[in-house]
Protein backbone atom coordinates (compact mmCIF):
# COMPACT_ATOMS: atom_id res chain seq x y z
CA UNK A 1 0.00 0.00 0.00
CA UNK A 2 1.43 3.27 -1.46
CA UNK A 3 0.04 6.40 0.70
CA UNK A 4 2.10 9.17 0.78
CA UNK A 5 5.22 10.41 -0.90
CA UNK A 6 6.69 13.58 -2.46
CA UNK A 7 9.57 15.08 -3.75
CA UNK A 8 10.69 18.60 -3.40
CA UNK A 9 13.86 20.42 -4.70
CA UNK A 10 15.77 23.11 -3.18
CA UNK A 11 15.92 26.05 -5.42
CA UNK A 12 45.65 17.15 -8.95
CA UNK A 13 44.20 14.39 -10.93
CA UNK A 14 44.00 15.08 -15.07
CA UNK A 15 41.70 18.08 -15.13
CA UNK A 16 39.52 18.39 -17.35
CA UNK A 17 37.95 21.94 -18.14
CA UNK A 18 33.95 22.15 -18.10
CA UNK A 19 32.60 21.78 -21.60
CA UNK A 20 30.74 24.70 -22.35
CA UNK A 21 27.00 24.01 -24.25
CA UNK A 22 27.23 23.56 -27.81
CA UNK A 23 31.00 22.20 -27.11
CA UNK A 24 30.19 18.59 -26.06
CA UNK A 25 31.66 15.47 -27.47
CA UNK A 26 28.85 13.83 -29.74
CA UNK A 27 28.82 11.26 -27.12
CA UNK A 28 29.82 12.53 -23.34
CA UNK A 29 30.70 10.43 -21.16
CA UNK A 30 29.73 9.98 -16.96
CA UNK A 31 32.03 8.47 -14.63
CA UNK A 32 30.00 6.75 -12.21
CA UNK A 33 31.88 5.89 -8.81
CA UNK A 34 30.88 3.96 -5.61
CA UNK A 35 32.68 2.86 -2.55
CA UNK A 36 30.47 0.06 -2.44
CA UNK A 37 29.38 -2.96 -4.45
CA UNK A 38 27.19 -2.96 -7.65
CA UNK A 39 23.42 -1.63 -6.55
CA UNK A 40 21.44 -2.53 -9.14
CA UNK A 41 18.52 -0.41 -8.35
CA UNK A 42 20.65 2.64 -8.18
CA UNK A 43 22.07 2.42 -11.42
CA UNK A 44 18.58 1.82 -12.87
CA UNK A 45 17.12 4.78 -11.19
CA UNK A 46 20.47 7.06 -12.21
CA UNK A 47 19.62 6.00 -15.52
CA UNK A 48 16.29 6.79 -15.60
CA UNK A 49 16.74 10.72 -14.23
CA UNK A 50 19.07 10.92 -17.11
CA UNK A 51 16.42 9.62 -19.39
CA UNK A 52 13.73 12.09 -18.65
CA UNK A 53 16.41 14.62 -19.72
CA UNK A 54 16.47 12.81 -22.73
CA UNK A 55 19.74 11.03 -22.45
CA UNK A 56 20.28 7.41 -22.97
CA UNK A 57 23.24 5.02 -22.15
CA UNK A 58 24.25 3.36 -25.03
CA UNK A 59 22.78 6.04 -27.97
CA UNK A 60 23.96 9.54 -26.90
CA UNK A 61 25.88 9.44 -23.54
CA UNK A 62 28.12 6.12 -22.36
CA UNK A 63 28.85 5.70 -18.52
CA UNK A 64 31.86 4.27 -17.19
CA UNK A 65 30.82 1.92 -13.61
CA UNK A 66 33.70 1.83 -11.10
CA UNK A 67 33.13 0.11 -7.69
CA UNK A 68 35.67 -0.04 -4.67
CA UNK A 69 33.58 -3.18 -3.07
CA UNK A 70 33.91 -1.54 0.07
CA UNK A 71 37.77 -1.20 0.21
CA UNK A 72 38.61 1.97 0.56
CA UNK A 73 42.31 1.58 -0.16
CA UNK A 74 41.21 1.39 -3.99
CA UNK A 75 39.45 4.78 -4.48
CA UNK A 76 42.52 6.43 -5.17
CA UNK A 77 43.52 4.68 -7.77
CA UNK A 78 39.32 4.46 -9.44
CA UNK A 79 39.27 8.24 -8.93
CA UNK A 80 42.88 8.73 -10.90
CA UNK A 81 41.30 6.00 -13.49
CA UNK A 82 38.48 7.84 -14.12
CA UNK A 83 39.81 11.87 -14.32
CA UNK A 84 42.65 10.22 -16.63
CA UNK A 85 39.58 10.05 -19.33
CA UNK A 86 37.83 13.12 -20.78
CA UNK A 87 34.55 13.28 -18.33
CA UNK A 88 31.79 15.41 -19.05
CA UNK A 89 30.54 14.65 -15.14
CA UNK A 90 31.62 12.37 -12.50
CA UNK A 91 28.52 10.93 -10.32
CA UNK A 92 29.80 9.16 -6.67
CA UNK A 93 27.95 8.21 -3.06
CA UNK A 94 30.07 10.28 -0.30
CA UNK A 95 32.97 8.19 0.15
CA UNK A 96 33.65 8.36 -3.18
CA UNK A 97 32.85 12.01 -3.88
CA UNK A 98 35.00 13.42 -1.27
CA UNK A 99 38.18 12.30 -2.57
CA UNK A 100 37.02 13.24 -6.27
CA UNK A 101 36.44 16.56 -4.60
CA UNK A 102 40.25 16.89 -3.71
CA UNK A 103 41.37 15.75 -6.90
CA UNK A 104 39.73 18.04 -9.24
CA UNK A 105 38.70 21.72 -8.84
CA UNK A 106 37.26 21.41 -12.64
CA UNK A 107 34.85 18.20 -13.67
CA UNK A 108 31.58 18.56 -12.66
CA UNK A 109 30.64 16.45 -9.85
CA UNK A 110 27.68 15.01 -8.62
CA UNK A 111 26.91 13.19 -5.55
CA UNK A 112 24.14 11.52 -3.57
CA UNK A 113 24.96 11.92 0.05
CA UNK A 114 22.57 11.06 3.41
CA UNK A 115 24.75 13.18 5.15
CA UNK A 116 26.00 17.27 5.25
CA UNK A 117 27.64 18.16 1.61
CA UNK A 118 28.78 21.84 3.59
CA UNK A 119 30.67 19.95 6.61
CA UNK A 120 31.54 17.07 4.42
CA UNK A 121 33.75 20.04 2.19
CA UNK A 122 31.75 19.22 -1.37
CA UNK A 123 29.58 22.58 -1.71
CA UNK A 124 29.53 25.79 -0.09
CA UNK A 125 26.12 25.61 0.45
CA UNK A 126 22.87 23.73 -0.54
CA UNK A 127 21.39 26.74 -2.29
CA UNK A 128 24.69 28.03 -4.07
CA UNK A 129 27.02 25.26 -3.89
CA UNK A 130 29.54 26.98 -5.93
CA UNK A 131 32.86 25.27 -7.14
CA UNK A 132 32.83 21.62 -9.28
CA UNK A 133 30.18 19.80 -7.05
CA UNK A 134 26.19 20.01 -6.40
CA UNK A 135 23.75 16.83 -5.77
CA UNK A 136 21.61 15.01 -4.47
CA UNK A 137 21.03 15.01 -0.33
CA UNK A 138 18.73 12.31 1.68
CA UNK A 139 19.74 13.38 4.76
CA UNK A 140 19.70 9.74 6.54
CA UNK A 141 21.44 10.70 9.44
CA UNK A 142 19.02 12.87 10.72
CA UNK A 143 16.34 9.90 10.87
CA UNK A 144 17.93 7.80 13.18
CA UNK A 145 15.67 8.75 16.32
CA UNK A 146 12.40 8.15 14.50
CA UNK A 147 13.89 4.64 13.58
CA UNK A 148 14.54 4.44 16.86
CA UNK A 149 10.88 5.41 18.35
CA UNK A 150 9.00 2.84 15.14
CA UNK A 151 11.36 0.28 16.46
CA UNK A 152 10.54 0.33 20.06
CA UNK A 153 6.76 0.59 18.84
CA UNK A 154 6.88 -2.73 17.79
CA UNK A 155 9.26 -4.25 19.97
CA UNK A 156 8.39 -2.28 23.47
CA UNK A 157 9.70 -4.98 25.95
CA UNK A 158 13.26 -5.00 24.35
CA UNK A 159 15.39 -3.82 27.41
CA UNK A 160 18.37 -3.68 25.25
CA UNK A 161 18.17 -2.67 21.69
CA UNK A 162 21.23 -2.75 19.28
CA UNK A 163 22.28 -0.52 16.47
CA UNK A 164 25.47 -1.18 13.89
CA UNK A 165 26.92 1.50 12.27
CA UNK A 166 29.83 1.86 10.19
CA UNK A 167 33.34 3.75 11.56
CA UNK A 168 34.45 4.37 8.30
CA UNK A 169 31.64 6.77 7.20
CA UNK A 170 31.33 10.47 7.04
CA UNK A 171 27.77 10.35 9.20
CA UNK A 172 28.36 7.90 11.89
CA UNK A 173 29.05 10.64 14.56
CA UNK A 174 25.95 12.42 14.24
CA UNK A 175 23.95 9.64 13.42
CA UNK A 176 25.38 7.60 16.64
CA UNK A 177 25.03 10.97 18.66
CA UNK A 178 21.53 11.66 17.90
CA UNK A 179 20.37 8.12 18.23
CA UNK A 180 22.05 7.87 21.97
CA UNK A 181 20.56 11.14 22.97
CA UNK A 182 17.25 9.75 21.87
CA UNK A 183 17.54 6.46 24.02
CA UNK A 184 19.05 8.35 26.85
CA UNK A 185 15.84 10.60 26.82
CA UNK A 186 13.13 7.08 26.92
CA UNK A 187 16.07 5.68 29.68
CA UNK A 188 16.01 2.50 26.74
CA UNK A 189 19.48 0.68 27.16
CA UNK A 190 21.72 0.95 24.04
CA UNK A 191 24.42 -1.03 22.58
CA UNK A 192 26.55 0.65 19.68
CA UNK A 193 28.94 -1.50 17.82
CA UNK A 194 30.99 -1.11 14.85
CA UNK A 195 31.09 -3.07 11.40
CA UNK A 196 33.00 -2.18 8.56
CA UNK A 197 33.59 -6.15 6.68
CA UNK A 198 32.22 -9.81 6.68
CA UNK A 199 34.14 -10.89 9.52
CA UNK A 200 32.87 -7.54 12.00
CA UNK A 201 29.40 -8.45 10.86
CA UNK A 202 29.74 -12.27 12.02
CA UNK A 203 30.84 -10.80 15.96
CA UNK A 204 28.41 -8.68 15.86
CA UNK A 205 25.89 -11.07 16.14
CA UNK A 206 27.58 -13.14 18.60
CA UNK A 207 27.49 -10.33 20.62
CA UNK A 208 23.95 -9.60 20.70
CA UNK A 209 23.47 -13.15 21.62
CA UNK A 210 25.46 -12.83 24.16
CA UNK A 211 24.63 -9.34 25.79
CA UNK A 212 21.02 -10.19 25.20
CA UNK A 213 20.01 -7.99 22.69
CA UNK A 214 16.18 -8.03 21.81
CA UNK A 215 16.58 -5.65 18.92
CA UNK A 216 18.63 -4.23 16.34
CA UNK A 217 18.42 -0.40 14.45
CA UNK A 218 20.56 -0.35 11.38
CA UNK A 219 22.81 2.57 10.57
CA UNK A 220 22.59 4.34 7.58
CA UNK A 221 25.58 4.92 5.22
CA UNK A 222 27.16 3.37 2.03
CA UNK A 223 28.93 -0.21 3.61
CA UNK A 224 25.92 -1.05 5.55
CA UNK A 225 23.27 -0.36 3.11
CA UNK A 226 25.20 -2.57 0.13
CA UNK A 227 25.60 -5.11 3.07
CA UNK A 228 21.31 -5.09 3.85
CA UNK A 229 20.89 -8.23 2.51
CA UNK A 230 23.43 -10.09 4.28
CA UNK A 231 22.14 -8.32 7.53
CA UNK A 232 18.56 -9.42 6.61
CA UNK A 233 19.56 -13.21 6.44
CA UNK A 234 21.78 -12.89 9.83
CA UNK A 235 18.84 -11.12 11.82
CA UNK A 236 16.36 -13.80 10.32
CA UNK A 237 18.63 -16.48 11.49
CA UNK A 238 18.94 -14.77 15.18
CA UNK A 239 15.62 -14.14 15.02
CA UNK A 240 16.10 -10.68 15.97
CA UNK A 241 13.37 -7.81 14.92
CA UNK A 242 15.53 -5.51 13.13
CA UNK A 243 14.82 -1.52 11.56
CA UNK A 244 16.91 -0.32 8.56
CA UNK A 245 17.26 2.79 6.70
CA UNK A 246 15.83 2.15 3.70
CA UNK A 247 13.70 0.25 1.83
CA UNK A 248 15.45 -2.72 -0.24
CA UNK A 249 15.70 -4.56 2.51
CA UNK A 250 12.51 -4.50 4.25
CA UNK A 251 11.73 -5.92 0.43
CA UNK A 252 14.68 -8.35 0.87
CA UNK A 253 13.00 -9.73 4.10
CA UNK A 254 13.73 -7.14 6.86
CA UNK A 255 11.25 -6.43 9.43
CA UNK A 256 10.72 -2.74 8.60
CA UNK A 257 12.45 0.44 7.39
CA UNK A 258 11.93 3.90 7.47
CA UNK A 259 13.73 6.72 5.49
CA UNK A 260 14.43 8.90 2.67
CA UNK A 261 14.17 6.93 -0.57
CA UNK A 262 17.63 5.78 -1.92
CA UNK A 263 17.06 5.04 -5.13
CA UNK A 264 14.62 8.38 -6.07
CA UNK A 265 17.65 10.10 -4.77
CA UNK A 266 19.60 8.38 -7.73
CA UNK A 267 17.24 9.16 -10.18
CA UNK A 268 17.85 12.91 -9.15
CA UNK A 269 21.14 12.52 -9.67
CA UNK A 270 20.53 11.56 -12.89
CA UNK A 271 18.57 14.45 -13.38
CA UNK A 272 21.02 16.45 -12.02
CA UNK A 273 23.92 15.14 -14.45
CA UNK A 274 21.50 15.78 -17.20
CA UNK A 275 21.28 18.94 -16.66
CA UNK A 276 25.31 19.66 -16.40
CA UNK A 277 25.52 17.57 -19.83
CA UNK A 278 22.73 20.04 -21.49
CA UNK A 279 25.72 23.02 -20.27
CA UNK A 280 24.63 24.10 -16.50
CA UNK A 281 27.37 24.10 -14.18
CA UNK A 282 27.20 22.13 -10.96
CA UNK A 283 28.13 25.56 -8.59
CA UNK A 284 24.95 27.25 -9.61
CA UNK A 285 22.77 24.00 -9.49
CA UNK A 286 21.12 24.08 -6.10
CA UNK A 287 21.25 20.78 -4.18
CA UNK A 288 18.42 18.80 -4.33
CA UNK A 289 16.73 17.93 -1.00
CA UNK A 290 15.27 14.42 -1.21
CA UNK A 291 12.16 14.43 1.00
CA UNK A 292 10.54 10.84 -0.52
CA UNK A 293 9.68 9.38 3.14
CA UNK A 294 9.21 5.80 3.07
CA UNK A 295 8.04 4.00 6.24
CA UNK A 296 7.72 0.12 5.00
CA UNK A 297 6.37 -2.98 7.09
CA UNK A 298 7.12 -6.45 6.01
CA UNK A 299 4.17 -8.23 7.79
CA UNK A 300 5.62 -11.66 6.51
CA UNK A 301 8.50 -10.92 8.70
CA UNK A 302 6.32 -10.00 11.62
CA UNK A 303 4.61 -13.32 11.32
CA UNK A 304 8.14 -15.01 11.10
CA UNK A 305 9.10 -13.27 14.54
CA UNK A 306 5.54 -14.24 16.26
CA UNK A 307 5.05 -10.11 16.78
CA UNK A 308 2.06 -8.39 16.87
CA UNK A 309 1.69 -4.92 15.17
CA UNK A 310 -0.26 -2.24 17.34
CA UNK A 311 -2.83 -0.90 14.95
CA UNK A 312 -1.96 2.72 15.20
CA UNK A 313 1.42 1.37 14.00
CA UNK A 314 0.44 -0.34 10.97
CA UNK A 315 -2.06 3.18 10.21
CA UNK A 316 2.05 4.76 10.11
CA UNK A 317 2.89 2.63 7.15
CA UNK A 318 3.41 3.70 3.63
CA UNK A 319 3.63 0.19 2.44
CA UNK A 320 2.73 -2.58 4.01
CA UNK A 321 4.19 -5.99 2.51
CA UNK A 322 2.02 -9.12 3.36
Amino acid sequence: MRRREFIAGLGGAAAVPFVAHGQQPATPTIGFLRSTTLIPSLVTAFRQGLKELGFVEGHNVTIEYRYADNQMDRLPALVADLLSRPLAVIVGDTIAAIPVKAATATVPIVFATGGDPVTQGLVASLNRPGGNATGVVFFATELGAKRLELLRQLVPKAKTIAMLVNPNSANTEAEGNEVRAAAQAIKQDLVVLHVSSDRDMETAFATFSDRGVGALLVGSGTFLNSQSERVVALAARHRLPAMYPQREAALAGGLMSYGTSITDAYRQAGLQAGRILKGERPGELPVVRSTKFEFVLNLQTVKALGLEVPPTLLALADEVIE
